[in-house]
């Protein structure tokens, strides 16, 4: 579950302190100001947050302009944007991810929901995503690509990659995995390809008696892992909800 986000966000901007002990009718009146002033550069950064997570909805004004909704029951563990790189390229994509947790103690994770908003960067014209899972499912109206596996909780991610980001972002949580089923639903925003909205649900392989050893290609049960796929599937689109804006 290697798929394929940037940059923190800082504040340049420093103010000196007033110091009231100093401070006349002139300098409330420039403190008024600046108060109103420092409001104002508030608020307009605030409306050019591109995207924001409300009662876990995800809000995307752009690529794609949609909201996420997913159900009330799970956790938002935070987000992370960084840029993914290739060798001899460089840094070739710019990813935003978001993820929530289903956990009953706040340690143990039952499930989760991995977002994501990717991109290829302008100075790489020549690359595109490339899928070719022959499922589709319909969300919102969006069309998006199905593929499904396994995870094993031993396995290390490749350094850099998202999955490790994502990995980094839950352990830094407290929160420990299992073995995992996912299911990866991938929409391409037009005809280009280099620009995608990635959603995986994973559920812990745990309550099903298996582990990822057993249902991975070379299991001795991997004979049952398409029936267990199946409802894996059914449960993500029926747990996400998607709007365009």
């Amino acid at each position: 579950m290697e798929t394929r986000c940037g940059s923190e966000m800082s504040d340049n901007h420093r103010l000196t302190p007033f110091r009231p002990h100093a401070m006349g009718m002139r300098s409330v009146g420039i403190a008024v100001a600046a108060a109103v002033a420092i409001g104002l550069f508030s608020t307009s950064r605030a409306s050019q947050v591109e995207r924001v997570v409300v009662n876990n909805t995800v809000i995307s004004r752009r690529d794609p302009a949609v909201e996420i909704k997913l159900p009330s029951s799970i956790h938002y563990v935070g987000t992370d944007h960084f840029l993914l790189s290739q060798p001899k390229l460089g840094n070739t994509e710019d990813c935003e991810l978001y993820a929530f947790v289903d956990s009953a103690d706040g340690h143990s994770v039952r499930g989760f929901y991995w977002i994501q908003f990717e991109g290829y960067l302008p100075g790489h014209p020549q690359l595109h995503m490339t899928y070719d899972s022959p499922q589709h499912v319909m969300i919102g109206g969006l069309d998006f690509y199905v593929d499904a596996g396994v995870g094993s909780a031993g396995k290390t991610p490749k350094p850099g990659s998202d999955l490790a980001h994502f990995s980094s972002l839950l352990s830094s949580h407290g929160y420990r995995r299992d073995d995992t089923m996912w299911v990866r639903l991938v929409h391409l925003l037009d005809a280009t390809k280099r620009k995608e909205l990635m959603i995986i649900y994973a559920e812990s392989l745990t309550p099903t008696g298996y582990t990822a050893a057993q249902l991975n290609d070379s299991g001795v049960e991997h004979a049952k892992w398409a029936t267990i796929a199946t409802g894996l599937t059914r449960r993500a689109v029926q747990n996400i909800s998607i709007k365009p804006r």
